[in-house]
């Protein structure tokens, strides 16, 4: 194999730091080309950069690079630019590089240091950084991700029946999502760069006031948080589970053909699941494992996906419902809120002025996640498209398996439908490379633009991190308050995960939307990776659960049933007793 994979591009000259932090939440595993260049590089990376011009912090002139240096893929794998990023800290009036670069590593040891550039300083910006601010801090509501939200339920509402569509009315459906992902990234990249303004701000709140948990209290319990909502739709569905003798039996029995045994049976408790399962998946189908990957599973195309979440669920108690812990969680907040007002307000005007408008700002970790579901269910629309493609030529043996189509490039896909077969053999040899990429750990950073050949790359599970024993702790980043003693499940997929027991404490390696579910059968939640506002925080202060982020090698450190001691306020997590 090649020491580059065949969609890699040049490091930025300009932009040369690159981070997997972030990344590795949004695409845990290499990219396919076809996913890399059809919705990343024709469309969402180029919201990003308006999104970037739009929040004044950027102008058009500085993406100069094609793909735009927002971002980066190497070996397949997907980076933030972090050179790009912290134009951010060093340009705003609200932010500090340190702040962002806590958002982001919490602790990491191998932060490259920031070093000033000639072109970083742009005062000419400061009027329209200025007006974004203003907006950031006053934004309660925000009606254009609202439409964009209803505008995209109505595009997934309106799919065709994709096996009756011919190859080039499927491909032109496939290339509509690329238009529509520029403009929902856009919307994207402005609460998402601004998500880290209000815990920044509270952060200096909490020192001012000697409380580092303030930031962790306020921006807990917001509300609308998009991510969230399968978890109470899953609920009320748990609930039918629980309830009724046929279904617990029929999921007792296991998730692989559970839905043709319940299609079978003729139950009326079997009718009424499947009714509301299959509205489920028609709403939450884009959902799962590496959702903004093209080429991955997700709900709706292998239901047991979600069926495995399902069955964990079902063993909450109703005391556990996803609905009280939020509304006990926003409760918390009003009165943390009520607390430190009365604090900063007898330390002076300007820091209560700070306070006001970080409680304002908290709002755009809402808006971050409406945008984002926004986003996951056009690619989804996309990936549909493509993997009607691929099984029908698959079927009439012009490539070896369905998926082999998302080894294309974006500029082959109209030659492909011309002349399936001619590219069968190149698609099944890149489909081989791109498994060995799977296999492979991408460097976390890459620094100064240097790009490790692949021969150099690790093999995952190679890590020099051992078990812990009795006593010892990892240090983490305090994501949701709160102190819980439970028994460890190390789950390492969303799509498996075990004997994931009522209470038990999740050790996951990263998490995205499709891990959520599983959020409503533990009582805290650990991850190797993370910041301030990665999906797992987000997620755990909505359904108040105790977590911690930034646990480097905590899925390796901690073993399964263990009995371990989660301290959400300070980020520690202490292994209590091995398993027997």
């Amino acid at each position: 194999m090649a020491e580059r994979w065949i969609t890699d591009r040049d490091p930025s000259v300009r932009w040369p730091h690159y981070t997997r932090a972030n990344a590795g939440e949004v695409l845990p595993t290499a990219a396919s080309p076809l996913g890399q260049q059809f919705s990343w590089e024709k469309g969402i990376l180029l919201g990003w950069r308006d999104g970037y011009v739009r929040s004044g912090n950027y102008s058009l002139d500085e993406f100069t690079e094609s793909p735009p240096a927002v971002a980066g893929f190497f070996a397949g794998y997907f980076y933030i630019n972090l050179a790009n990023v912290r134009m951010q800290g060093v340009r705003s009036p609200a932010v500090t590089v340190e702040q962002l670069d806590l958002a982001f590593f919490g602790n990491h040891p191998e932060v490259p240091p920031y070093v000033a550039h000639p072109l970083d300083e742009r005062p000419d910006l400061l009027e329209l950084i200025g007006a974004h601010l203003g907006w950031l801090m006053t934004a309660t509501t925000w009606p254009e991700i609202n439409d964009e939200k209803v505008q995209t339920i109505a595009f997934r509402a309106s799919r065709p029946d994709l096996t009756k569509m011919t190859d080039v009315a499927l491909v032109e459906r496939a290339r509509s999502t690329q238009p529509m992902l520029q403009k929902l990234f856009e919307s994207h990249t402005l609460p998402s760069s601004g998500s880290g303004v209000a815990p920044g701000i509270l952060f200096a709140v909490g020192e001012a006031i000697g409380d580092p948990t303030i930031p962790m209290k306020i921006v807990a319990g917001i509300g609308e948080v998009d991510s969230a909502e399968p978890s109470y739709a899953m609920w009320k569905i748990s609930r039918l589970i629980r309830g009724s003798q046929d279904l617990t039996s029929a999921f007792d029995a296991g998730v692989t053909g559970l839905l043709n045994r319940l299609r079978a049976s003729g139950s009326a408790d079997a009718t009424a699941f499947l009714a509301q399962f299959d509205q489920f998946i028609a709403d939450f189908g884009s959902r799962g494992p590496n959702e903004w990957e093209m080429s991955a599973e997700v709900w709706e195309t292998k239901p047991e996906i979600v069926l495995a979440a399902f069955d964990r669920v079902r063993f909450q108690a109703d005391d556990e419902s996803p609905e009280i812990r939020n509304k006990r969680q926003a409760k918390e907040r009003e009165q943390a809120i009520i607390d430190v007002r009365a604090k900063v307000q007898v330390l002076g005007e300007e820091l209560a002025g700070m306070f006001e408008s970080a409680i304002v700002a908290s709002a755009q970790l809402m808006f971050r996640e409406r945008t984002k579901t926004n986003i996951i269910r056009v690619v989804h629309e996309g990936r549909m498209a493509f993997r009607e493609l691929g099984r029908r030529h698959a079927a009439t043996g012009a490539i070896k398996q369905a998926d082999h189509i998302f080894m294309l490039l974006d500029e082959e896909v109209e030659d492909f439908i011309k002349d399936p077969a001619a590219m069968g053999a190149t698609l099944a040899t890149r489909y081989g490379q791109w498994l060995h990429l799977q296999t492979l750990e991408p460097p976390f950073f890459i620094k100064n633009g240097i790009v490790p050949p692949l021969s150099q790359y690790q093999k995952k599970g190679s890590s020099a991190a051992v078990q812990g024993k009795p006593g010892e702790s990892i240090q983490g980043v305090a994501g949701c308050p709160g102190h819980y003693i439970g028994r460890a499940r190390v789950i390492l997929d969303a799509a498996e995960p075990g004997d994931l027991q009522p209470g038990d404490v999740m050790i996951a390696p990263n998490t995205d939307p499709a891990w959520t579910p599983l959020f409503m059968s533990c009582g805290a939640v650990v991850v190797n990776v993370g910041g301030q506002i990665s999906h797992a925080i987000i997620v755990s202060r909505e359904l108040g659960l105790p977590c911690v982020v930034s646990a480097t090698d905590a899925t390796v450190r901690i073993p399964d049933g263990a009995l371990v001691e989660v301290n959400g306020d300070n980020g520690i997590v202490t292994i209590l007793e091995l398993p027997a």
